[in-house]
């Protein structure tokens, strides 16, 4: 089976062809100031016709996102709710819905309509996802307080756990590692995780955030680097 999975970050596209769970081929495209307005939208559509799939995967890690306990059924608010958070536009955004059952909750997310209608176009089955709900089931949780981080290109993504229990999730855009740091710190402040007993996983683009990684062991002693995106091994996608 030919699988196309398709990642979206603030501003780049990722996709990887796999056949029977092995990757064949893995591709990132970033917005540099150099790339046209509908740059992405452009890779998008040269991805999609590369080859005849028999199933499409997307991945938003866009941050346009509200998180909720699992159950909540006023599906009609979600474009509300996510307006707390992020600038929303009805007309351009499709409203998307993914629960963790792992650990009881479920994000309302919005997703580009020019590039749902694409994929949708192909009349193949496709599966949508939130990284949130993506990365949270693949953290395995056992300590009381952790702070699990996944790191992208200009963007963060981390889960505040204790005891078993989702406190706090966030998705960031920023332009500096340093930014990164200081929002992960700023919020351990606010939910009363102290460093000493908190423990600390980092995943994603480790290798592209070095400074971010060497900053933050200046001040936490328990951190470990879980997952490193090697070529063809995205964290998220894999």
């Amino acid at each position: 089976m030919n699988v196309l999975n398709l990642l979206f970050t603030k501003d780049g596209l990722i996709y990887q062809i796999s056949k029977n769970k092995n990757v064949l081929e893995e591709k990132s495209y970033l917005v540099d100031e150099e790339s046209p307005k509908d740059y992405i939208a452009q890779k998008l559509e040269e991805v999609l016709l590369k080859q005849r799939f028999d199933e499409i995967a997307v991945i938003s890690a866009l941050n346009h996102f509200t998180l909720m306990p699992e159950g909540f059924s006023e599906h009609d608010a979600g474009y509300d709710l996510i307006s707390f958070n992020a600038p929303v536009d009805k007309d351009n955004e499709e409203l998307m819905l993914s629960v963790n059952k792992k650990f009881n909750v479920q994000f309302y997310y919005t997703f580009p309509k020019d590039f749902y209608r694409k994929i949708k176009e192909l009349s193949i089955p496709v599966r949508f996802n939130f990284s949130g709900e993506k990365f949270l089931n693949s953290i395995q949780n056992k300590n009381k307080k952790e702070i699990h981080i996944n790191l992208y290109h200009n963007q963060c993504e981390f889960f505040a756990i204790d005891n078993k229990k989702v406190i706090l999730y966030n998705n960031l855009d920023v332009n500096s590692e340093v930014d990164f740091l200081y929002f992960v710190m700023f919020t351990l402040s606010k939910i009363g995780f102290g460093i000493s007993d908190t423990n600390f996983f980092v995943y994603g683009e480790t290798t592209e955030n070095e400074t971010f990684i060497s900053e933050l062991q200046k001040f936490v002693k328990n951190i470990k680097i879980v997952f490193d995106n090697i070529p063809n091994k995205n964290f998220i996608l894999n």
